[in-house]
């Protein structure tokens, strides 16, 4: 799409979305016909632990057939965020997951209690949030003209390329599902609540994942593409290095934060009703967990695009295979070998994040896609010095885990809320100090 608009024009641009989202739309109604038709056979599939409660089972398949649509609305979001990113309209994408929030918090609150059980509301919830965000992308496609119109031609040469790019790149995302397939399944078959254990550990692991991977990975695509097609190699590797700086930067605090007062967060979020002080402690196990592979997760959002722009899609699918064998021997070893449980399978899933960045970064160099600007090794002492401070800082402001276990809502909130204020002061005034300034940090020219 940014070659297109780059080098065809707008007409040309205009048609490769109307055929590219026309050709999507019908195959994403087949897959939802069949996520519905087929929800029971999928739920065996997937959480085959559940086989045994019937009830447990029947409601599942409920819930997936309320929520399958979504697959439909969201993917058409994802394809209307791709349009505008390349446009540079990055707040309207952003703000997008916002109005799922709120569609939770509405059907949560309000929906509820007439709903049998009330967790039917929350499914609810899911199928008008991809309708809501849909809609409020449309008016911004359509003041930039890339609101698609149903055209339907299979000789448009345009879209075969996509169809033929998206073939190896559905593959090397439903790699990742089939790990966290997998993870369910294996969760299934271990203790009670492991698979809720895994969800929420995983849903404060989201939160920098998704802030900082998505945010600049949305930035560095079309900048990329477009310095590709300009066949503009140095200022490629220069926005590759921007956006790493960046990364570890923000990333390796956000790690060790998770890790180190992961106790205090779950317990802030998450500890009322049926979630007690046990299920505390097992998320906080799954949590630091995934703190481990944080870097790795977010530094793949960065490093995939160094390849997806230049139209490479194989290279991140072959090593995504790569990492879902690893991940999988990781398995074996932390939830059998060393009876690690539940937080095995989250520590194998960031550990093979890292092993996946890694060898993202090592094809990068051994192209000659991108070249590291000098100063890394000072950055890095930099960043060392300052991540000490910001782990003493939350050692000695968390106190007792205990206390967190046992203290009143009010009294975590505010107590979290000045610990990490504070961690995120030290952090910086340490980086500042040793002479970070937010200006070396602005990039321009990425329009």
């Amino acid at each position: 799409f940014g070659e297109y608009r780059n080098q065809r024009g707008h007409d040309e641009t205009k048609l490769l979305v109307d055929h590219v989202t026309t050709m999507l739309a019908l195959i994403l109604f087949v897959v939802t016909l069949i996520g519905i038709i087929a929800a029971p056979i999928l739920v065996y599939i997937t959480a085959p632990g559940f086989v045994d409660n019937t009830e447990q089972f029947d409601l599942t398949v409920q819930l997936l057939r309320i929520t399958s649509p979504y697959i439909f609305f969201i993917s058409l979001v994802a394809v209307a965020a791709g349009i505008l990113n390349t446009y540079n309209k990055f707040w309207v994408p952003a703000f997008a997951p916002v109005l799922l929030n709120i569609c939770f918090i509405g059907g949560a609150l309000w929906l509820a209690p007439y709903c049998d059980p009330p967790i039917l509301a929350l499914a609810w919830a899911v199928f008008v949030a991809g309708i809501v965000q849909l809609a409020f992308q449309v008016p911004f496609l359509k003041k930039i003209g890339m609101l698609p119109s149903i055209r339907f031609n299979l000789k448009h040469e345009g879209m075969w390329r996509v169809i033929k790019q998206m073939g190896p790149a559905v593959f090397g995302v439903s790699i990742t599902q089939i790990s966290l397939i997998i993870n369910t399944i294996i969760a299934s078959f271990l203790a009670v609540g492991s698979v809720s254990w895994l969800y929420y550990a995983d849903r404060l692991m989201e939160l920098p994942a998704g802030v900082l991977g998505v945010a600049l990975g949305s930035i560095l695509l079309p900048s990329l593409s477009k310095c590709h097609a300009d066949n503009n190699s140095e200022e490629y590797s220069k926005l590759l290095d921007w956006g790493l700086r960046l990364t570890v930067m923000l990333a390796l605090p956000a790690a060790l934060a998770l890790g180190m007062i992961s106790v205090p967060l779950l317990a802030t979020f998450f500890q009322r009703g049926e979630f007690v002080e046990h299920d505390v402690l097992m998320t906080s196990n799954a949590l630091i967990g995934y703190s481990v592979g944080l870097i790795g997760m977010i530094l793949v959002k960065i490093l995939a695009p160094g390849f997806y722009a230049r139209q490479d899609i194989r290279t991140p699918v072959k090593i995504a295979a790569v990492t879902l064998i690893a991940t999988q021997a990781m398995n074996v070893l932390f939830v059998f070998g060393l009876n690690l449980q539940h937080a095995g399978l989250a520590l194998s899933i960031g550990l093979a994040a890292c092993m996946n960045s890694a060898i993202l970064f090592h094809f990068l160099r051994k192209r000659g896609i991108y070249q590291p600007e000098p100063g890394w090794g000072g950055f890095f002492l930099k960043l060392c010095i300052a991540l000490s401070v910001l782990g003493v800082t939350l050692w000695f402001g968390m106190g007792s885990e205990q206390d967190w276990l046992n203290s009143a809502g009010w009294d975590r909130i505010i107590h979290l809320t000045w610990l990490v204020l504070l961690g995120v002061a030290v952090y910086f005034a340490v980086l500042w100090m040793l002479g970070f300034r937010v200006k070396d940090f602005a990039r321009r020219g990425l329009n």
